[in-house]
């Protein structure tokens, strides 16, 4: 079996003869149905070959799609004019930069069917090429554009850039309105909902399919899908593992899936993860690993965010689709690029909770953030927890707690300045870390911290003070009868109190009670 990583040609997919994940049907509904669509979606999606099939459909090449759904559905296959348009390529740091690559779409196609030199904007331009691109095939256009938000994307940080991105693109799609007339279909992504308000303003017909139920699989890879098209892909995977075929697909479940586009809907495994891992016959953090979320870094730089509200704030679902919530808080943000998805719904109040969609995405951005709220270097996070690890297991809590102070310290805070709020993101990231190895429950509020660890042959109750004493913290696991809940567990039980000087902005005491 052919994989199509990095495939995001419908036509020398089908070509060459990759394996493909028979999508048709919808895209026959949406041409069919609606007119101008809008979809966000996580990056290595498939946006891009979604937007290629759109590509080959309407320019009528019937043979391509011998054997899928729309073979029967669609008895015209008539061609219409293309306009195609990927913003993914350029590195967006000038305004210049943005003008010139739509400058070169638009010099293209006018190449193709003249200009008006009357036409000066790029907006004027890109209206005129649409008309005579009508006038003269007398067919209407369809308008595909992949990755809008690029730009915007990259301008995190820099509101004057951001603006005049947004300024340039509303005035440039806009043009899609104005010529309406001249225009069969047209269809537009982006990793994120960014400038959704005022991008696409004057786009008020523009159907948002992000959160749309009849779509939520549009791209990404069902469990269905798994079954019928890569069954023996699993298989492949189990005996390279010495594992069961059902123990393969519970795994890959665990790393893979999860992503939820509406509520209580079904679950959408990551594509770029699930084929790489076949193609390897290994498990990886294969999408994680091909682009890391320095963006992310910067809103949370900004606000000041405190982690565990990741995946305790309850949201409704037009706060995560909405672009003013985005520059005070970074759940939308997140959500949208793919680190955070839907795990639960409130239909009472309409709440959304959040969480991370699969065990790569946890690990990857665990991992990512941990060197800026430690002295861990990038790439070094797994040597340091795997001692921690294994201080626990073995019953080491002073080594354990030496070890996090050296972590903790000579650290320049580069997320956040506040050192009570950095170190509630430290140790929630350091306890999340500890999570993927063995047990960990954790509570949070008004600055206290508790940590309770779990291994084979012991229990660890870790409470954390700041600004007062190792010896408080150990009276208040005493009086709170912390350890009551393990009277009769056979495993040795290990009391740590803790305590962080937030003037020193470091972890200054410790004592343990066995």
């Amino acid at each position: 079996m052919k994989y199509p990583i990095g495939i995001q040609n419908f036509e020398s997919l089908r070509l060459d003869g990759y394996v493909y994940v028979d999508k048709t049907a919808l895209v026959y509904k949406l041409v069919n149905e609606g007119r101008y669509y809008f979809l966000s979606r996580p990056r290595r999606f498939g946006k891009s070959l979604l937007l290629s099939t759109f590509e080959a459909y309407l320019s009528g090449k019937r043979d391509m799609f011998k054997g899928l759904a729309i073979e029967s559905l669609e008895k015209d296959w008539t061609s219409y004019p293309i306009m195609h348009l990927d913003l993914n390529t350029d590195r967006y740091n000038a305004v210049s930069v943005l003008n010139d690559r739509l400058n070169l779409f638009l010099s293209h196609w006018e190449r193709d069917y003249g200009r008006d030199l009357n036409e000066v904007t790029l907006s004027q331009r890109f209206e005129g090429v649409i008309q005579r691109i009508y006038d003269k095939t007398g067919r209407r256009v369809v308008i595909l554009v992949d990755e809008y938000d690029k730009p915007l994307l990259q301008a995190i940080g820099n509101d004057a850039l951001q603006d005049e991105y947004r300024g340039i693109l509303k005035s440039f799609y806009g043009a899609l309105k104005s010529k309406d007339a001249c225009i069969k279909f047209a269809f537009l992504t982006g990793v994120t909902k960014f400038g959704k308000v005022s991008v696409f303003s004057d786009l008020n017909n523009l159907i948002d399919l992000s959160m749309n139920r009849q779509y939520q699989s549009i791209c990404g890879i069902t469990e269905k899908e798994i079954h019928q098209y890569f069954d023996s892909s699993v298989q492949e995977l189990a005996d390279s593992y010495g594992l069961s075929y059902e123990e393969t697909l519970a795994r890959l479940k665990t790393d893979y899936d999860g992503y939820h586009f509406v509520k209580n809907g079904i679950g959408v495994y990551n594509p770029f993860s699930l084929l790489n891992t076949f193609v390897n016959s290994e498990f990886g953090r294969y999408w994680f690993e091909t682009g890391t979320p320095s963006y992310l870094v910067e809103v949370m730089k900004q606000d000041n965010y405190p982690l565990p509200d990741l995946t305790q704030e309850q949201v409704t679902g037009d706060f995560l689709n909405s672009i003013d919530s985005m520059s005070k808080n970074p759940l939308p943000l997140i959500y949208q690029s793919g680190y955070l998805t839907i795990k639960d719904y409130d239909p009472e109040f309409g709440f959304y909770t959040l969480g991370f969609p699969n065990k790569e995405v946890e690990e990857g951005f665990t991992d990512y953030l941990l060197p800026f709220y430690t002295n861990i270097k990038q790439g070094e996070s797994a040597f340091f927890i795997g001692n921690f690890v294994r201080d626990l297991r073995l019953g080491h809590v002073d080594d354990f707690m030496r070890r996090m102070q050296t972590m903790l310290s000579d650290t320049d805070y580069k997320v956040v300045g506040d050192s009570e709020l950095y170190f509630q993101n430290a140790f929630y990231l350091i306890s999340r870390m500890l999570g993927f190895y063995t047990e960990v429950e954790r509570e949070t509020s008004n600055g206290r911290m508790d940590m309770t660890v779990k291994t084979k042959d012991y229990i660890y109750i870790f409470e954390f003070k700041l600004d007062g004493s190792a010896e408080e913290a150990l009276r208040q696991i005493e009086e709170k009868g912390y350890a009551k809940p393990f009277s009769l567990d056979p495993r040795t039980l290990i009391k740590v109190g803790v305590n962080f000087s937030l003037k020193k902005r470091c972890l200054e005491t410790w004592k343990v009670l066995r």
